[in-house]
């Protein structure tokens, strides 16, 4: 592949069965310090609430940790989900952040809602306006809002926006850097919709202090084995947790591919685990190497967000070294 595009991973602190939720996070930590060593350009961590597979619910609490086991690696949130917070405390969060690791933070923001409903109200979630949040917390990290952020920040602290639909154009309207996946890639469908959707940001950005042009990363499942059968393998724990919540309500930790084998499945929990197979890049280097190609070609994107996870970490590790080796 030439042009190569930044490469970075998304930890969402998947916890595994058998293991505490203290062990994801300690993963997480060790990851970062690992693909570090590997060439990775960034490492982004979620925010989940209330969630029994996923141990990741304070990105800037997590990066704090991640910043002291990296010395080189950009370090993200992917995002901290906007509405559950107020603008001046994510912007103070992460300019703290920003104290320990100057140059080196990024704050990515979305808008999904909790969980379930005991963790929306659990949440005190309520209708906000999505660009005017994102405009405040801007105010705040430039210096232009009428309260002084402390800490003050000691380098730029570049925010990013989780986008699909509406959020696109939101990111447009600010001259934001836009983070996209699922649907708007069509991985598993028809990609013209979020051909179309990407277009619009395109043709709509405005620059900003932040970003002269616009500028897109596109996050989706990457897994890499020796064969297509390994990878597919690879992905099974992933794919039985999404099975699970579809079918169940509980996004439940990472099983043992053998586990996952033997666990009785219904019509529809095999149809939810085919569509997120079809969604994922996993396979052989080659076969990753090309479908990635396209991908990055369609889409136009500067970086590649891979956010793939297994039960196994030994295998999880291999994966990221040979990604690596693939893009890096």
């Amino acid at each position: 592949m030439t042009d190569q595009p930044r490469l970075s991973l998304l930890d969402r602190s998947r916890t595994r069965a058998g293991e505490d939720d203290a062990a994801a996070l300690r993963g997480t930590v060790a990851r970062a310090s690992r693909v570090e060593g590997l060439g990775y350009d960034r490492f982004w961590v979620a925010e989940h609430h209330g969630v029994p597979g996923v141990a990741g619910s304070a990105p800037a609490v997590l990066l704090a940790a991640v910043a002291g086991a990296t010395t080189r690696i950009r370090i993200g949130s992917a995002g901290v989900m906007l509405p559950h917070h107020q603008p001046l405390v994510v912007a103070e969060q992460f300019t703290t952040l920003a104290a320990f690791a100057p140059g080196r933070v990024d704050l990515g923001l979305g808008r999904s809602p909790g969980f379930t409903a005991p963790v929306r109200r659990a949440l005190r979630q309520v209708d906000r306006d999505f660009a005017a949040d994102l405009a405040e917390l801007r105010a705040y990290l430039d210096g232009t809002a009428e309260i002084t952020l402390r800490p003050q920040p000691v380098a730029p602290v570049p925010m990013y926006v989780l986008a699909t639909g509406r959020g696109l154009q939101v990111a447009a309207e600010l001259g934001l850097p836009v983070v996209v996946g699922g649907p708007v890639l069509g991985v598993a469908g028809d990609p013209e919709p979020g051909l179309a959707a990407l277009a619009g940001y395109r043709r709509d950005f405005r620059p900003s202090a932040q970003l002269a042009e616009p500028w897109v990363a596109i996050s989706l499942d990457v897994l890499v084995a020796d064969t297509d059968a390994e990878a597919a393998d690879l992905l099974l724990p992933e794919a039985w947790a999404m099975a699970l919540s579809r079918t169940t309500g509980e996004f439940p930790p990472l099983e043992p591919v053998a586990a996952v084998r033997a666990a009785r499945r219904t019509a529809r929990q095999q149809q939810y685990l085919d569509e997120t197979a079809a969604a994922a890049v996993a396979g052989s280097p080659a076969h990753v190497e090309a479908r990635l190609a396209e991908l990055l070609e369609r889409t136009g994107a500067a970086e590649l967000v891979a956010a793939g996870s297994t039960y196994d970490r030994s295998a999880l590790a291999a994966s990221d070294a040979a990604l690596a080796r693939l893009l890096g």
